[in-house]
């Protein structure tokens, strides 16, 4: 599945983004609104990673969606 369609149905993702980064609330993925970048963000900042490996796991967790 494409970004385009995950950011189209942010709402019905945010379970499968809770389960996937257990350390991001439900206010942070409320805020992201489906961004990609706004996702990876949170991620480098609740988990202490790269930008670069943040948005590797954006990406790898987009395919399996």
């Amino acid at each position: 599945m494409n970004w385009d369609q995950i950011e189209g149905k942010w709402k019905e993702y945010t379970g499968a983004a809770q389960k996937r980064w257990g350390k991001l609330t439900d206010d942070d993925l409320q805020m992201v609104k489906g961004n990609r970048r706004e996702l990876a963000g949170k991620i480098q900042s609740a988990y202490g990673v790269t930008k670069e490996e943040a948005e590797k796991q954006v990406d790898d967790w987009a395919k399996k969606h």
